[in-house]
């Protein structure tokens, strides 16, 4: 067979909007769960660009029975006229054209939530049909297109006393994998656009739930406190130490600046920041110019009012944000981001706009406020004191851990392999199980480390009493990890690039999840967000009959399994609830639950940073109220899907 030659002819290139569809990932993420929400926040950010302009107070996003969207604005409209250089209709332009869009025009948008301008022309390619109305000048227009291919020239369809735009589409199947969308991610996003644009109206309708009374499920989330209500919201579940957050509005060069910070009971640290509305979770120098005002201006006010006289160690800057949290969002002209998820901002004329404004605004707080100020300098003292202890019990455990002849935990199982990339641990609830896990892995890349019952709640320890616990010990020094004194995560040495956490499919077994799942949010955050974390998914029932079995990890499939082995009686069938790991014998738990080829597991990311920092702090944290209600309100949802 003649080898093809690499000519000037190999070079494809791809029209339109080809290129998102060969590669999607590049544009949106992936083809998943994230990218599949990722259509609708491109969408929603054009109609935020006009409220952002002042042309728009009022966005709905509505779910379709079928999972197609809709999004609806009161905006100016998308311009229908000829575009002089494209030769078509603007709107057009801005449908199927990428980087097309107002947002690269100055004077149409002072600032945009998009990064690449890339947004609805994108969404426009990964649909299957999606179909754009325009109301503008009195008129009413209509275009559809077919994976991002338009089937007509703009229409002008009737006439509208309003203005905006409607987009409806339907993302493709053969490009998507995940088609089903979330309420609660919606929601948490429309949310948080509402609290960071204040008096703007957003909501949400499920036509797929109604309701006892009937009606769709529906949100209506609409902020006039902004920032302010953001960080009451994110500490509901605290204990305030200030009666109202401290605010911070400023605008420099065109840099708009707004914070809202709190302090509370809590030991963590949880800032949040944002960029034009984009959620920058690995920071930049906007927080960079926070932390230094923060730092020196309540380093100054001890100083000069005596508070740390009787020290005997210097105050840092991680001991003025434990128990703080803080919400920044500035707004940027053309902000230039870096980073591994371009999510990280790098102008560097921001950090010092920012810190001038926060500086200024807490200075005046600490002399209008004395009282407040003495309250908040004594958590920052108890802060430095218990750091102080927390890191001479770092310095033990990892000092016993150079000592042992192994530096591992006895309890543990290692594997052989020694490439971090294919070894794999997993965090079994119990001896009994653990023992049954050892017996049936696969000793060359899986490792096994019991834990002992339920370990520490970390939500409502201070940092040092985290090192005296014996099963977060056996964590830390079997993963070879450690704290270091900037309270950052050293991964250099860590041993295993799959953590798997594996406990009983019953309510013990979710609290247990709930606790180490916790522990790695606020101990090892650094895990999680390189995908490291995973929980096992083992399943509920085993029916059998004769020689023939099936194990499901639900009801729906008990009833299908029943439903094939027993022709639907439950009586002709034998039906095993596994109520713990330990009724499986160590074959089942390979093939269930172990086996790469045939097992579920389930990656813990964070969608939200904001939203589980206050997710964790509700249901770990000491108000009962509020985990009440919403483990009543999810319910439903309280079962392990396969």
């Amino acid at each position: 067979m003649e080898e093809k030659k690499y000519s000037a002819d190999s070079i494809q290139v791809l029209e339109g909007l080809e290129a998102v569809r060969k590669r999607p990932a590049m544009y949106i993420g992936d083809v998943g769960f994230k990218g599949l929400h990722h259509l609708v926040y491109e969408v929603v950010d054009n109609s935020i660009d006009e409220a952002l302009a002042g042309h728009c107070d009022e966005i709905s996003v509505t779910i379709h029975q079928d999972n197609s969207i809709t999004v609806v604005d009161n905006g100016r409209g998308i311009p229908t006229e000829m575009h002089s250089k494209e030769k078509k209709s603007a709107l057009e332009v801005v449908m199927t054209v990428l980087h097309a869009g107002g947002k690269f025009d100055k004077d149409s948008y002072k600032v945009s939530g998009g990064l690449h301008g890339v947004g609805v022309s994108c969404v426009n390619a990964l649909s299957s049909d999606l179909q754009v109305q325009v109301r503008r000048n009195g008129k009413l227009y209509e275009q559809k297109y077919k994976t991002g291919v338009p089937q007509a020239p703009v229409a002008e369809i009737g006439t509208s006393q309003e203005s905006g735009t409607t987009v409806t589409f339907k993302p493709d199947g053969t490009i998507f994998n995940e088609l089903v969308y979330k309420y609660d991610v919606l929601s948490a996003r429309l949310r948080e656009l509402a609290f960071l644009n204040a008096g703007i109206k957003l909501v949400l309708i499920d036509e797929r739930e109604k309701t006892e009374d009937g009606e769709f499920q529906s949100d209506v989330f609409h902020s006039e406190g902004g920032l302010s209500e953001f960080v009451q919201y994110l500490d509901a579940n605290r204990t305030a130490l200030i009666p109202n957050p401290i605010n911070v509005t400023g605008e420099r060069d065109m840099v708009a600046v707004e914070v809202a910070l709190q302090y509370n009971n809590s030991f963590n640290e949880n800032i949040h920041s944002y960029v034009n509305n984009i959620n920058t979770i690995e920071g930049g120098t906007h927080v960079s110019g926070f932390r230094r005002a923060l730092t020196r201006v309540f380093k100054s006010y001890g100083d000069k009012n005596g508070f740390f006289n009787k020290l005997k160690f210097s105050v840092t800057g991680d001991d003025f944000r434990e128990g703080l949290t803080a919400l920044i969002s500035v707004k940027v002209p053309e902000p230039q981001f870096e980073g591994q998820t371009k999510t990280k901002l790098g102008n560097s004329d921001v950090t010092g706009i920012v810190e001038t404004c926060v500086g200024q605004a807490i200075q005046n707080y600490l002399e209008e406020n004395p009282k407040e100020a003495r309250m908040i300098i004594e958590k920052v003292i108890l802060a430095a004191q218990a750091r102080n202890a927390a890191r001479k019990a770092r310095e033990l455990v990892q000092r016993k851990t150079v000592l042992s002849s192994t530096g591992l935990p006895g309890k543990l199982s290692d594997c052989s392999e020694k490439d971090p990339g294919k070894c794999e641990i997993y965090l079994v609830e119990g001896d009994s199980a653990g023992g049954t896990a050892k017996q049936g892995r696969d000793r060359s890349f899986q490792a096994i480390l019991p834990l002992r019952g339920k370990i520490l709640n970390v939500e409502k320890a201070m940092e040092h009493r985290i090192y005296d616990n014996e099963e977060i010990k056996n964590i830390f020094t079997a993963l070879g990890v450690h704290i270091q004194d900037d309270k950052t995560l050293n991964t250099e040495k860590l041993r295993y690039h799959k953590i798997i956490i594996m406990c009983d499919a019953d309510i013990d077994g979710s609290h247990i999840v709930t606790l180490i799942l916790t522990f790695f949010f606020r101990q090892m955050k650094e895990l999680v967000e390189q995908g490291y974390i995973y929980i096992a998914a083992p399943p509920l029932y085993l029916v059998k009959k004769g020689k023939k079995f099936q194990y499901c990890w639900n009801e729906e499939e008990r009833q299908e399994a029943v439903s094939r082995l027993g022709e639907g009686k439950d009586e002709s069938v034998n039906i095993q609830r596994y109520k713990g790991l330990g009724e499986m014998n160590a074959e089942q738990l390979w093939d269930t639950t172990m086996d790469p080829d045939t097992r579920t597991l389930r990656q813990v990311t964070i969608e939200s940073a904001a939203e589980a920092d206050r997710i964790f702090s509700m249901l770990m944290g000491d108000e009962v109220p509020p985990r009440r209600q919403f483990i009543e309100t999810h319910a439903k949802y309280a079962k392990i899907d396969a």
